[in-house]
């Protein structure tokens, strides 16, 4: 099953996540099949940039957003 969940890039202390579609089975920053976005907690506010555009299409072939990408596309 595919998934929609965050994948965490940046160095130690100053972490930067990209928004990504991957395979439900493989680890949190393993390979991914489409990135769509990101999501940078260091900035004030919070930096969300999400392309609804594939989002939808991804969430309308089956894929499951993880809790944290619920809350950051406001679906």
């Amino acid at each position: 099953m595919t998934t929609i969940r965050l994948t965490r890039m940046g160095r130690k202390k100053r972490p930067f996540y990209r928004i990504v579609v991957t395979d439900s089975r493989k680890r949190r920053d393993s390979g991914w099949i489409e990135s769509i976005g990101y999501y940078d907690p260091m900035t004030e506010p919070a930096t969300v940039k999400i392309d609804e555009e594939r989002l939808n299409y991804w969430l309308s072939v089956g894929a499951k957003p993880s809790e944290r990408v619920k809350k950051l596309a406001g679906k």
